[in-house]
C-alpha cells in the first residue's frame, strides 16, 4: 500500500501525476488485504518519501493499531531517531532507502538494536543504479554492490524495486533479481511490474523470498487470496 494525500494510491514509474488506482480508505483497504490472507503489509509513505520526512502517520498509527497482521513500513525516514521511533510504536519492520545511503552505519546500529529481522534496506533502481530522495537522484551505485555492502552492515532483508517497470503491469525482468539472490544470503523481495499470478511464480524462482503487489490486486488482475495460496503450495 501507497500513501500519498492521504490517500491509498498506485503510481506509475512513481509518477503523482499517473495513478492507475486510488482509494479514499486507505484503512479499509489495510484490513480488506489483512481478511484475505496477508500475512504482512506493505506500507509507504510516498509524500514522506519526497518531502524527506513522513506526512501519513496518523493513518500509519491507525492501520498498525488496527491489523493483527505485522506491519512494514518506509517513506521519509531520513534520521536514526525517526526509525527508533518507528519501531518502538508498533511497526514491525522499518524500510530505510535514502538514510542507509546517507549514513550508513546507521542500518548497523538499528540491525543492533533491534534486530536484523526489523530492518530492511531499499535498493529502487533504474538503468542499473540505485535511485534516492523518493527515485529523484541517481546514486553511483549498482544494486549487487549495494546488497553486499548492506548484508555486511547488519540489514536482515533487502527490497529491491525496478522503477522501470514499477506500477505498469508489464512484468519484472528476473535476471536482477536471480543476480540479488546469488549475491547475499539475507532475504531479497522483489517488486515492481508484477501483474499476473505466473509474475509472482517467476519471482519465486529465483530463490526471492517474496514478491510486494500493488497495482495487480488493486486493478482485479490478481486476487490476493488465490495468489497467496498459489505461491505457498
Amino acid at each position: 500500500m501507497d500513501l500519498k494525500d492521504g490517500k491509498c494510491v498506485t503510481l506509475v514509474g512513481g509518477d503523482p501525476s499517473k495513478r492507475v488506482a486510488e482509494l479514499e480508505d486507505p484503512l479499509r483497504a489495510a484490513v480488506k488485504w489483512e481478511k484475505c490472507g496477508a500475512s504482512i503489509l506493505h506500507l509507504i509513505d510516498l509524500d514522506g518519501a519526497i518531502e524527506g520526512m513522513p506526512a501519513n502517520m496518523p493513518i500509519v498509527r491507525r492501520i498498525v493499531r488496527s491489523l493483527r497482521i505485522p506491519v512494514q513500513f518506509g517513506g521519509g525516514i531520513r534520521t536514526i531517531e525517526a526509525g527508533r521511533s518507528l519501531l518502538e510504536s508498533g511497526v514491525q519492520r522499518i524500510i530505510l532507502g535514502t538514510l542507509a545511503f546517507a549514513d550508513p552505519k546507521v542500518v548497523s546500529s538499528l540491525s543492533t538494536d533491534y534486530g536484523p529481522s526489523r530492518v530492511m534496506v531499499a535498493l529502487d533502481f533504474r538503468a542499473g543504479k540505485v535511485l534516492t530522495h523518493g527515485w529523484r537522484s541517481f546514486t553511483d551505485i549498482d544494486p549487487v554492490s549495494a546488497a553486499r555492502a548492506y548484508e555486511r552492515l547488519g540489514a536482515g532483508s533487502l527490497l529491491v524495486t525496478n522503477v522501470e517497470v514499477e506500477g505498469r503491469l508489464q512484468g519484472m525482468p528476473l535476471k536482477p533479481i536471480r543476480d540479488l539472490v546469488g549475491a547475499v544470503a539475507v532475504d531479497v523481495v522483489a517488486a515492481g511490474g508484477i501483474s499476473s499470478l505466473d509474475d509472482i511464480m517467476s519471482i519465486r524462482s529465483t530463490g526471492a523470498a517474496g514478491a510486494i503487489v500493488g497495482a495487480a490486486i488493486y486493478t482485479g488482475r490478481i486476487n490476493l487470496r488465490e495468489a497467496i495460496g498459489k505461491a505457498e503450495r
